[in-house]
C-alpha cells in the first residue's frame, strides 16, 4: 500500500502532467480553400470519365461540344488542351471542334497531349497570350 506521502506525490505528479498538456500548443488549423483558383488564363478544366468515354457517352459528346463553343466564344483566342491517350483523341477533337463555329476557328487552337493509361483523361481552356 502507498502512504498517504507517495499518494499525494503521485497525484501531485499526475495533476502537473494533465495541466502541462492541457497548456501544450495545438496545431495551426489551416483554413480549408474556399474555392480552387485558376491559373492566370484559365477558363475551364474537367477530367473526362473513362467509362463515358469508352461508350462515346452521347452526354460526353455535348459535353464536348459545348466546351468548343466555350473556348470559340473568349474575346481573346483560346488554346484548348486535351489529356488522353492517342487512340481517343480523333473522337474527342472531333466533339470538341463540332462546337466552334466555321468564323470562329481562326482563335480557337487545339493541342493533344498524350498520357499513359493510368493518368485521367482531361480538357482545359485557356486563353492565348
Amino acid at each position: 500500500m502507498w502512504t498517504f506521502s507517495e499518494r499525494s506525490a503521485a497525484s501531485l505528479t499526475l495533476a502537473a502532467l494533465l495541466a502541462l498538456a492541457g497548456c501544450a500548443q495545438m496545431p495551426a488549423q489551416t483554413p480549408a480553400p474556399v474555392a480552387r483558383s485558376a491559373p492566370t488564363g484559365e477558363v475551364m478544366t474537367f477530367v473526362i470519365p473513362p467509362d463515358a468515354l469508352g461508350a462515346h457517352d452521347p452526354q460526353l459528346t455535348a459535353v464536348l461540344t459545348k466546351a468548343g463553343a466555350l473556348a470559340a466564344a473568349q474575346k481573346r483566342p483560346a488554346t484548348i488542351q486535351v489529356a488522353a491517350l492517342a487512340q481517343d483523341f480523333r473522337y474527342l477533337n472531333q466533339a470538341l471542334w463540332n462546337g466552334v463555329p466555321a468564323q470562329r476557328a481562326g482563335s480557337v487552337r487545339l493541342e493533344n497531349l498524350t498520357v499513359s493509361a493510368s493518368q485521367p483523361y482531361s480538357v482545359t481552356i485557356r486563353m492565348q497570350d
